[in-house]
């Protein structure tokens, strides 16, 4: 039997093939672009609607602006690109699948709710890896109010919210995956495992999510062989105020120490006086994060070993409505600059 060379450990994916990065591009909404990060986005919209007639369309409209952005900024055109993966929160898939429409690329829909960040980036970099694509094409979004019309309450309601709720940043990120170059190169994914330790609280993301991240940057450590200590950032999806502390003491339980390295995007978001509850979640909040500000230090190589651990929580308005507990998973990607 023939090894594959190319899986590490028990479910982590090394990158040979000099994959990179090629361009990204991020955009944010009237509130994250008034965060602490407004200086990465490449376009930031003045206000929900986005020019668009409902906040669905202007979800589709922001993460169609956000591919047609990255492959401007790569030098290609949309011929050029041969898939595009992306991922969202609304049901079946739907901004992604509509953006999907108007771009004409051949289209991979995935769903791992907010961890579908890096799973795109994971599948987009193992579609070129393996040759099946010169040039893929990662995307997701997220909007605040379409998914608080699907998974709580419509905004216009104005249903009370406890402190660990979190607020869903509306915004899109995109990648463009290739051979060579000189962007950021993707060395290793590690695909996580479904957690479920029994939380039912779909106000609570970060308890329910902290689990998953663990293990699976646990799993990455073993795999490669690595520690936090390795990496000059680690990032997390959406934990935010209440998971990333659990997520801290789950992995110093197992003798992993995060340091002054680890940071939570869903707390780099937003300013100290905007009021977002626990912090920023969605797809975007790893997205906008990845794609714009740490892509952004890294090719001014302040950052040379980036570990981005996209965290989602699997659940539906059905199943938590009937009882269920909250299924959660993370996607790590680590995402290095050359030494020169």
């Amino acid at each position: 039997m023939m090894q594959n060379t190319r899986k590490i450990g028990k479910s982590s994916w090394v990158f040979k093939e000099n994959i990179r990065i090629q361009a990204s591009a991020a955009v944010a909404g009237p509130m994250e672009g008034n965060g602490k990060l407004s200086h990465s986005y490449d376009l930031i919209y003045d206000n929900l609607y986005a020019g668009q007639d409902t906040w669905e369309q202007a979800e589709r409209k922001m993460l169609e602006d956000a591919v047609e952005t990255a492959i401007k900024k790569a030098d290609l055109t949309s011929e050029e690109i041969d898939v595009y993966l992306a991922g969202d929160l609304l049901n079946q898939n739907i901004s992604a699948s509509f953006s999907a429409k108007a771009e004409k690329i051949p289209f991979i829909g995935m769903y791992g709710a907010c961890s579908s960040s890096m799973l795109t980036l994971s599948v987009a970099a193992t579609l070129v890896e393996g040759g099946f694509a010169r040039y893929a094409l990662a995307g997701v979004s997220s909007h605040n109010c379409t998914a608080e019309r699907q998974y709580r309450y419509p905004t216009e309601y104005g249903g009370q919210k406890p402190n660990t709720a979190q607020w869903t940043a509306t915004g899109a990120g995109a990648a463009i995956i290739g051979i060579g170059g000189t962007g950021p190169r993707i060395q290793y994914a590690t695909i996580g495992i479904v957690t479920d330790l029994g939380i039912k609280n779909p106000f609570d993301m970060g308890s329910a999510m902290a689990p998953a991240a663990a293990k699976t940057m646990q799993t990455h450590f073993e795999d490669t062989g690595r520690k936090p200590k390795d990496y000059d950032l680690i990032v997390t999806g959406d934990l935010a105020s209440i998971g990333a502390p659990i997520l801290k003491e789950l992995l110093s339980n197992e003798g992993y120490k995060l340091g002054e390295q680890y940071q939570d995007c869903g707390l780099m978001i937003y300013s100290q006086d905007q009021e977002v509850f626990a912090g920023g979640s969605g797809c975007a909040s790893s997205a906008i994060v990845t794609y714009g500000h740490i892509l952004q230090q890294m090719m001014l190589k302040k950052y040379k070993k980036v570990l981005v651990v996209a965290t989602g929580a699997l659940l539906s308005p059905i199943s938590y409505q009937q009882g269920e507990p909250i299924p959660c998973i993370a996607h790590a990607v680590a995402i290095e600059m050359d030494e020169t």
